[in-house]
Formats: structure tokens, sequence, C-alpha cells
């Protein structure tokens, strides 16, 4: 039978949000798919961080992957406190009719992994056989500095779909994590998933990274000009143009004032505060 979600799962998979939200709208679906289309809508408009438009539209009657989905825009929204979202997991969790539910499960790791339990979003998804499961656990084990464990997970995807995107692109992040040539390979990959499905900002901003691990410092700009011009808002693609910058000697002070109004709370964004105090503390000294 024809899947006929694959082009919305596989656009959320490349980062291209408003394609799933426009492609989603017209399909004759059964109740299962009609939750499982609700679920990648409601997660694209996360991911565009339309938080409220999720929490607003999401009854608590509505399924238990779709409050999945509510309970993950209102943590990242800050909306609800980590204790009252903690609490939400864990009686889930506890719940069999709720602890096999693939969309808690897949929630509660990147939650998890959000907050650094590695060991806990590892719990949650190991051993599934889906394949967003097993892409979240290649990602925890790249977290952990464990690139080993990260390409045995990737053969295992393998195994199950060689030519799926998600596949493709565990394959693209070990390589980078790896180094060498498999970074030239990485890009290749992100290359072919841009010529075939067409381009997104998560694909230019994947080259992108491949470029600057190879020291092709002008062609990672090129990349990221192009991210920029699919998603001006994105903090990836924002943190790696200050990186490209910096090195090519732009002035890079524009995006970073945009990082800090479109991702207050972006690890770079920390960083450069306390560089920032860092440097009038030993300026006051001096004067």
């Amino acid at each position: 039978m024809a899947d006929l979600l694959f082009n919305v799962r596989n656009s959320f998979y490349l980062g291209a949000y408003n394609t799933v939200i426009n492609e989603a709208a017209d399909l004759e679906l059964s109740e299962a798919e009609a939750i499982e289309r609700d679920c990648f809508v409601y997660r694209s408009y996360i991911a565009l961080g339309s938080y409220d438009l999720v929490i607003g539209e999401i009854r608590d009657s509505a399924a238990t992957g779709l409050l999945a989905v509510k309970l993950l825009a209102q943590y990242v929204s800050g909306r609800k406190s980590k204790e009252d979202v903690f609490a939400t997991l864990q009686d889930w969790l506890s719940d069999s009719a709720c602890n096999r539910n693939t969309m808690v499960l897949l929630v509660a790791g990147m939650i998890h992994a959000q907050e650094g339990n590695y060991p806990e979003a590892l719990k949650c998804c190991h051993g599934s056989t889906n394949l967003e499961m097993q892409a979240l656990c290649v990602q925890v084990y790249l977290k952990m500095d464990r690139s080993d464990k990260a390409e045995q997970q990737v053969k295992t995807m393998s195994g199950i779909d060689d030519d799926a995107t998600l596949t493709q692109l565990a394959t693209a992040w070990v390589g980078q994590a790896l180094g060498g040539t498999k970074v030239q390979e990485a890009a290749y990959v992100y290359q072919e998933l841009g010529e075939k499905y067409n381009y997104t900002a998560a694909l230019y901003n994947g080259r992108a990274v491949c470029y600057m691990k190879m020291g092709r410092w002008e062609d990672a700009d090129h990349d990221l000009q192009e991210a920029f011009t699919k998603d001006a808002k994105d903090p990836d693609t924002l943190t790696n143009l200050i990186t490209v910058g910096l090195h090519l000697g732009k002035n890079v002070a524009r995006y970073q004032t945009q990082l800090k109004m479109v991702a207050p709370n972006h690890p770079n964004v920390k960083r450069l505060e306390i560089a920032n105090e860092a440097f009038a503390r030993a300026a006051a000294s001096i004067a």
C-alpha cells in the first residue's frame, strides 16, 4: 500500500516545516494516520516557534501521542515547569497504556536528551525499530562522545532501511563526528538529499559544518547565506554564520544581535554574555 504520509514525514526530517503544514492539509487518512499526521504538523509548528498555537489547539481529550507533542511545546516554551513536565513523563512511562506509545517515548527521550540525562534518553528509545527513535539514539551517543556506539546504531538503521532519509542523515552526523574522509562523505549526503528533495536550512547547515571541518570557509559561508535566505531566524544558521564570519574577518555583530533575539537561551549567547562580562571586569580593573 502507498505510504500516504511519506512526504509529510520526509519533509519534517529534512526541516521543511512549512511544507509539512501545507501538504498535510488535504490528505484522506485513517484515524491512526490522521493522529500521526497531526503529530508531525504540530511538531513543525513547535520547530517554527508557534508554541501557543500547539498548546491552545491540542485539547486535553486528544490522543496520547498528541498530548505528548503538547507537553513538548510546553517544555520548550517554558509554559510548564520542568518539575511538572518530568512528573507527567513519569506518570506516562509508568502507565502500561502509555509507555508503549511511540510519540510518548520519543518526546520523553528528546526532553531527557535536552536536559543532558543521556542514560534516561537512551532508555526511552533504545531497542525500538522506529527509525526516528533510533536516530535520536545516534544523536545522544554523539553528545556522549561515543561515536563508536553511534556508528553501530547507524548500522542497525541501515539494516532496516538503508535508503531512508533518517538513515542517510544519521550517517552524515556520524561521519562529521568521525572526521577525516568521512566528513567529505557526509557533505555528499547533504548534497544528495538537497538535490533529491530540495535544499532546506538544515541541509545547508549540515554541509556548511562539513566545509568548516575541511577548512573550506568560503564554501561554508556560501551555504550559510543560502540557509539564511531560507530561514533568517534559524539559531543554527546564525550561530554558524558567526563562526564562519569570525574566521573570514567579517563583522558578525548583526548575527549576534539576531541570535540573542530569536534564541536568548542558546549556549552561544550564554558564552558571549560570559565573555562580555569578563571583558568588562578586566577593563574596569585596568581603568
